[in-house]
Parts: structure tokens; C-alpha cells; sequence
């Protein structure tokens, strides 16, 4: 058995006019070259973590078709809030319409074959910025910042949130475990990892093994970004940054 992660699949079958292709050429045709690779290296016995922006939908009604395609991938696969997930309501009102192979990270843990998973969304921090890494690709789709944007009071405020909710969820981990997974959908920490940060303070209190997020992309190639960090190994698993081959993160 093993665990696998890719994140960012932001899907679009339930919603017209969201193709990813217009982000540039790592994006074209990602959700067939991903599915290819996925039953190519993936089997019903593994457990697959997606940390965010699973979808373009805005509505709960809008993100059945691209959860049922994750469905019909083989393995349990494990899913996280990404700030592009508009379609998350409560937990109850998503249960409601997942299918059996799929299961959430919300304020919980969840145990698989003697690994325990928490995870928080969290959400840009002043503590590190990732801007030299990226090539950024002009579209149509491209959003103007606005001040609010750049509110760094506002960003902070939602940012302390997120590491309260990371705390319970991490509260909430088997301390019977043989492994401590997190999944965050924001970085948890600087690139080249030369600075603690608060996220990996936090996460080298409660033990965790492994940090799986994503939410960069278009990322240049002559960097080598994140990796290991007092006992936590930290996984960028953005699909275009994998381009679109789910990563081995576990072999049990």
C-alpha cells in the first residue's frame, strides 16, 4: 500500500468556459494526462491526499461531475479546502453528495491503516513570499488586485484563524500512529526552508512526519524548492508542478 498526493486538479465538468489551458502549457488537457498517470501508478489499495482547489465550481450542485471523476479513480482519496474551492459548504451538506471513496480534512484527522492525516487550509503569510520562483503567465482570466488585496491586516487576521483550525485538527491525529500526515492547501513554510515559520513550529509539537500542500504554480524549473526540516518532510504537490503524475509520498 502506499500514499500518494497531488493537489490544484481544479477540475471544471459540472461548469462551462474554465478550461485550464489558458494558464500556460504545463495546463493543456491536465485532467486526461492526469487521469492516465493516476491509473498507471495508483491502485484501489492506496490512499490518494488532494490539498485544494479540487474544483472550479461555485455550487455544491456544480461539483458533482468532478467529484464523481475523482471517484471513479482508483484509491480512497483524502480532500482539503483550497481557497479556490467556493463549492465547500458545511461538512454535512458535502457528505450528502460524496461519493464512497472520498473523504474530507476539516477541523478532524483521519486514520488509514495505522496513519493518521489532519490539515488546515491556512493562507498567505508575511513570513515568506514565493514571487521569484514563478513565471507569471498573462490570461484572460487573470484577476486585477485591488487594495483589499493587499490588506496585509486582513491576511494576517485570516491567517491566525487557519492556525487555530490547524491545531484542532492536529488535536485530533492517532497518538497510536505510525506516521503524522498533514495536508495544508497554502506552503507552510519558506521555499528553501532556511527560516522556521509559525506553520512548522507548530508542526514539529505535534510529531508530523509529512507536509503535503500546494496553491504555486507556473514555477520555474532551476529552483529546488522545500524538502526536509527538523524530522518534517515538506511536498509541493501543485499537478502542474508534478505536471500532472501524482507523487509518492509513502510506502507502508
Amino acid at each position: 500500500m502506499k500514499i500518494w498526493a497531488i493537489g490544484d486538479l481544479h477540475l471544471s465538468f459540472g461548469i462551462p468556459n474554465k478550461s485550464m489551458d489558458v494558464f500556460g502549457k504545463g495546463w493543456e488537457n491536465h485532467a486526461e494526462r492526469l487521469a492516465e498517470n493516476w491509473k498507471k501508478l495508483i491502485t484501489d489499495e492506496d490512499l490518494v491526499l488532494i490539498p485544494g482547489d479540487i474544483s472550479w465550481a461555485m455550487h455544491l450542485k456544480d461539483v458533482k461531475p468532478d467529484l464523481d471523476w475523482i471517484h471513479a479513480l482508483p484509491g480512497t482519496k483524502l480532500l482539503l479546502r483550497g481557497n479556490h474551492d467556493y463549492w465547500w459548504s458545511s461538512m454535512k451538506q458535502i457528505k450528502s453528495i460524496l461519493p464512497p471513496s472520498l473523504h474530507l480534512i476539516q477541523n478532524n484527522a483521519f486514520d488509514w491503516n495505522g496513519i493518521s492525516v489532519a490539515g488546515a487550509r491556512l493562507w498567505d503569510s508575511k513570513e515568506y513570499s514565493f514571487g521569484q520562483y514563478i513565471d507569471y503567465v498573462p490570461n484572460e482570466r487573470a484577476r486585477v488586485l485591488t487594495a483589499h488585496d493587499e490588506n496585509l491586516e486582513e491576511a494576517e487576521r485570516i491567517f491566525e484563524r487557519e492556525l487555530g483550525r490547524l491545531e484542532i485538527s492536529l488535536k485530533c491525529l492517532n497518538p497510536k500512529a505510525s506516521h503524522r500526515i498533514v495536508m495544508t492547501h497554502y506552503p507552510p513554510i519558506g521555499a528553501t526552508l532556511e527560516e522556521d515559520s509559525r506553520v512548522s513550529k507548530i508542526l514539529e509539537k505535534y510529531g508530523v512526519n509529512i507536509c503535503v500542500f500546494g496553491h504555486l504554480h507556473n514555477l520555474k524549473e532551476d529552483f529546488k524548492l522545500f524538502g526536509h526540516k527538523n524530522g518534517v518532510r515538506y511536498i509541493l504537490t501543485s499537478c502542474d508542478y508534478l505536471k500532472c503524475m501524482p507523487i509518492e509520498v509513502l510506502e507502508l
